[in-house]
């Protein structure tokens, strides 16, 4: 059950990634560090602004953590979405207007990554952080199935986050604007499209979905600086598994690659987790080249 619990967090932090990628062509080699952001922006509201302000917490059931840490999660995917706007802002839509090659823009993007994973261990230091340290209880399912509530609550926020995300595609003026320029974006620029908008909504959510992936993530694991890093390889591999620009493959390639990484557990050492998801990235390229979601 745990690899559905982690496959939801890497599809989360994937969706984002191929958002930018569809519609900006561009491979953000600093979106697990904006995971690691959002994260411990939640810790800093959560353990010391919030309380500091005299806001109370009130329980939320059995789970291990109040409402304060929800409000922090909405306040931090928008500090995290506001963050990406002004990295693109100050770095990345100066090399586009000079129309840097792809690889120039990969470079500088791993050079943010680095900066932001640097001030995050200025600020917050080394050390393993925790939102919360009380007792998390267990509940027992048939077929000896252990589930922590807090992870039913990961599961549920996720799947209520990309159903948001694909009624917003589907169903808005934005969204379709957005799937538009990711089809052609100079087609849609002729047509009327404004592509800088498409732009900044394309950052913005992208980043907030990065935001949620890591408080998610943090909520049932320990805060570090680095996890964001460590999550960029399984979310490149999602977005490939699924099929690059597609929204609902990243998500499918995300629980794909979580619930693999997890079961592998059970015939080889954790460490090997990476490389047996990669495995079967590749065996699966081989039937689908394009992904489970990239065509034909």
């Amino acid at each position: 059950m745990y690899g559905v619990v982690l496959g939801s967090v890497i599809a989360l932090g994937a969706m984002g990634l191929t958002l930018l990628y569809g519609v900006l062509r561009f491979a953000h080699f600093a979106h697990g560090d904006l995971m690691t952001l959002g994260a411990y922006v939640v810790l800093l509201l959560n353990v010391e602004v919030l309380p500091a302000l005299g806001i109370p917490e009130f329980k939320l059931g059995p789970l291990s953590f109040g409402g304060r840490l929800l409000g922090s999660l909405v306040v931090s995917m928008g500090v995290t979405a506001l963050v990406a706007l002004l990295i693109d802002r100050l770095l990345y839509n100066p090399l586009r207007a000079r129309r840097s090659s792809p690889v120039i823009l990969a470079m500088a993007s791993l050079g943010m990554a680095f900066i932001l994973r640097s001030l995050i261990y200025i600020i917050w230091g080394p050390q393993f952080l925790f939102y919360s340290q009380a007792l998390r209880p267990t509940w027992e399912l048939p077929l000896e199935v252990r589930l922590k509530p807090d992870q039913v609550f990961i599961l549920a926020m996720a799947l209520l986050l990309v159903l948001l995300l694909y009624l917003f595609l589907q169903r808005t003026k934005l969204g379709k604007a957005m799937r538009a320029t990711a089809d052609n974006p100079q087609l849609a620029w002729v047509c009327g499209i404004d592509t800088a908008r498409v732009t900044a909504w394309t950052w913005g959510l992208g980043a907030a979905l990065a935001a949620a992936a890591g408080v998610l993530y943090g909520i049932d694991a320990q805060l570090r600086p680095d996890m964001g890093w460590s999550f960029l390889l399984p979310l490149f591999a999602a977005v490939i598994l699924g099929g690059i620009g597609s929204p609902l493959g990243a998500m499918i390639g995300g629980i794909i690659l979580g619930v693999v990484q997890q079961v592998s557990t059970v015939f080889l050492l954790p460490t090997y987790k990476p490389a047996v998801a990669f495995i079967v990235l590749i065996l699966l390229l081989f039937a689908r080249p394009r992904g489970l979601f990239g065509g034909t």
